[in-house]
């Protein structure tokens, strides 16, 4: 058994360079639906004979991993292993590997520009314009404005960095507070409280929980007219209660690059006049992919012992 099985839907739909060194060391490479996240029933017809998995966002779940007899290693080419079955992967012994920091860039310059795209209207600007209706959208601008980020992870860090290179203050909220982190006196932490209520913006890159981090009670924390993006996971917030703060004026903006099921269906939050939505392009970045694919590669490598880590 050597086969390799490539289910990140950004991979089978371009292929990548670093494939080769799996090939390189006699692996074969087993390609899922190109462009498209592995269905079960794709994953129970090929994954049995594969002893390693460069996995994308597709569910992994007790019935896949029960049938993958001969699977080692399941190596996501992101950080993002809320799909994988973790408990049983453990029980058989499957290691699951990440590749940490290696998107950070990609969706920290995406939240930045969803949160500049949204004070400025940009979005509706143009499709006005292409209309042939000339519109022209009062904006705010950011400079000594407060950024609220949440979830002060290797994203959130690069989030500050650019807000606080545009002038901004930055408050940062993180349950597991990265006290080293120091980058400016403009920024500091806070608590979740007092970032809601006194942030004029809100980033959010933290993992779903057992429940959202905003719902309609942190939302009544925040200031009248607040811009929310999230660039994180769809489950991180209630979308109920962010349409009702739309419909009601305490939310100015949604700007959203992640959804419950990709495609979404077309609903009231994302046909909001005031909701921007992007197809989950975060890490979709030639730099982004280059550095998770680079990473999932030698965790694939060094878990069936081909390389070491020194």
């Amino acid at each position: 058994m050597n086969k390799v099985y490539i289910g990140s839907r950004s991979i089978t739909a371009n292929g990548h360079y670093t494939l080769k060194r799996l090939e390189k060391y006699g692996l074969e490479l087993i390609f899922g639906p190109p462009g498209q996240r592995p269905t079960e029933e794709d994953l129970l017809r090929d994954l049995p004979e594969c002893v390693a998995y460069l996995a994308g966002t597709e569910v992994i779940n007790k019935k896949v991993l029960t049938a993958a007899k001969n699977l080692k290693v399941i190596s996501r080419n992101g950080v993002g292993i809320e799909n994988i079955d973790l408990e049983v992967a453990k029980e058989l012994g499957i290691k699951v590997e990440t590749t940490p920091g290696s998107n950070a860039q990609g969706v920290a310059e995406l939240a930045i520009t969803l949160l500049l795209s949204s004070l400025r209207s940009v979005p509706l600007c143009n499709s006005d314009l292409k209309k042939g209706e000339w519109k022209r959208i009062k904006g705010i601008e950011i400079d000594r404005r407060t950024l609220g980020i949440i979830g002060v992870g290797n994203i959130g860090k690069c989030v500050a960095t650019m807000a606080l290179g545009l002038h901004m203050k930055v408050l940062g909220y993180d349950p597991f507070t990265f006290a080293n982190y120091n980058p400016s006196n403009d920024f500091e932490y806070t608590s979740l409280d007092e970032l809601l209520s006194n942030s004029h913006f809100i980033s959010l890159h933290l993992p779903p929980a057992k429940k959202p981090v905003i719902d309609s009670k942190a939302i009544s924390k925040m200031k009248k007219g607040v811009y929310i993006v999230n660039t994180a996971r769809a489950g991180v917030v209630d979308e109920t209660a962010i349409l009702d703060g739309l419909n009601n004026g305490k939310i100015a903006i949604y700007a959203t690059d992640v959804y419950k099921t990709e495609p979404p269906e077309l609903n009231d939050l994302i046909l909001h006049p005031r909701t921007i939505c992007t197809p989950h392009i975060g890490a979709f970045t030639t730099e982004s992919i280059d550095r998770a694919m680079s990473r999932a590669v030698d965790n694939i490598l060094m878990v069936l012992g081909f390389i070491y880590d020194d």
